[in-house]
């Protein structure tokens, strides 16, 4: 074949692979004009139709749709442009599919309601800035008035999903999750509990710095002997609930008696709540964060060994002060 020669349909379709049927259809869109017609009206093509056919074929089989592939063919618009635009559209796509795929495959686990699905539908369609405005009506209703101080800023940006913009279906599923548990009024609730109760181990004095979590005293001392297999009702739990009560109070600036353990043990329970660690670890996923360890364990002995030994005859403290 030479540049000035002229080739019938079926040519092209033994040159290029295509079908007939589909060569005439291009042509009849005007993506692979023929040069001339036949005496008897049969269309003839050039050699630029075999080039023009091999570029259609690649991009249909990416997915370009006909007007784009007409417009580079035309020169309208340049080959990488129309592939980065296309390019963008189908980041769209995936992420949408991404969200479909993250809603049924929940559906599908959860045995959900039409209600429930229909909830997780929007709550994955959500947009960026419908995300966060989200997350701070929860942050809010947990940090919001709270004479919390200047540490607490990193509290609630530790506490903040940040979906990213090419989510994988794990952390989709995180996020419809998260979503719901954040509009929770119970886990709410939760969460405004367990602040104020960071908030009330403030260094006395009304300085702005935060002393040490007591919570994370525990793991310290109780780990071992959660190891080691002791009962937390026996004897030689003693030394270790003295322990972590001791550096409590010196924490805390109260003496170490009935008074502060009990507050510690509702502070252990609040933080032990499941549905807290839940949200630590679906926000881990999200952000793609290491998975948090959970102190379940540990905390759980604690409080076994912890309520104890407390007088049963003692009323429960009041949460106000």
């Amino acid at each position: 074949m030479d540049g000035d020669a002229l080739y019938s349909i079926g040519d092209l379709a033994r040159r290029t692979g295509l079908t007939v049927k589909a060569i005439r259809f291009y042509s009849d869109c005007g993506i692979v004009p023929p040069a001339d017609r036949s005496p008897a009206g049969h269309r003839r093509y050039g050699i630029d139709a075999v080039a023009r056919l091999d570029l259609v074929r690649t991009l249909r089989d990416l997915g370009v749709d006909l007007p784009t592939i007409r417009r580079v063919l035309d020169r309208e618009v340049s080959l990488p442009e129309a592939a980065a635009a296309h390019a963008a559209a189908l980041s769209v796509q995936i992420r949408t599919l991404r969200l479909r795929r993250a809603v049924l495959t929940a559906v599908a686990e959860r045995g959900s309601t039409p209600e429930e699905m229909s909830l997780m539908h929007k709550l994955a369609k959500l947009s960026e800035d419908e995300r966060h405005r989200l997350i701070r009506d929860f942050l809010d209703s947990a940090l919001g008035d709270l004479d919390t101080g200047p540490g607490f800023t990193g509290i609630m940006r530790s506490m903040t999903p940040e979906l990213p913009d090419n989510p994988t279906a794990e952390q989709v599923e995180a996020w419809v999750e998260l979503a719901e548990l954040s509009q929770d009024p119970d886990f709410r609730a939760l969460m405004r509990r367990t602040v104020e109760q960071h908030a009330a181990e403030r260094l006395p004095g009304g300085s702005p710095a935060l002393r040490r979590d007591t919570v994370s005293i525990v793991p310290e001392q109780a780990g071992p002997a959660l190891a080691a297999g002791v009962d937390p009702a026996s004897p030689e739990a003693d030394p270790i609930v003295a322990a972590v009560t001791t550096r409590c109070a010196d924490l805390v600036g109260r003496p170490d008696d009935a008074d502060l353990r009990r507050r510690l043990l509702t502070r252990l329970e609040t933080a032990g709540d499941p549905r807290r660690d839940r949200y630590f670890r679906l926000l881990a996923v999200i952000n793609g964060w290491p998975a948090p360890e959970s102190l379940a364990p540990v905390s759980d002995w604690f409080v076994r060994a912890l309520r104890v030994r407390l007088p049963e005859s003692t009323p429960d403290t009041p949460t106000s002060r």
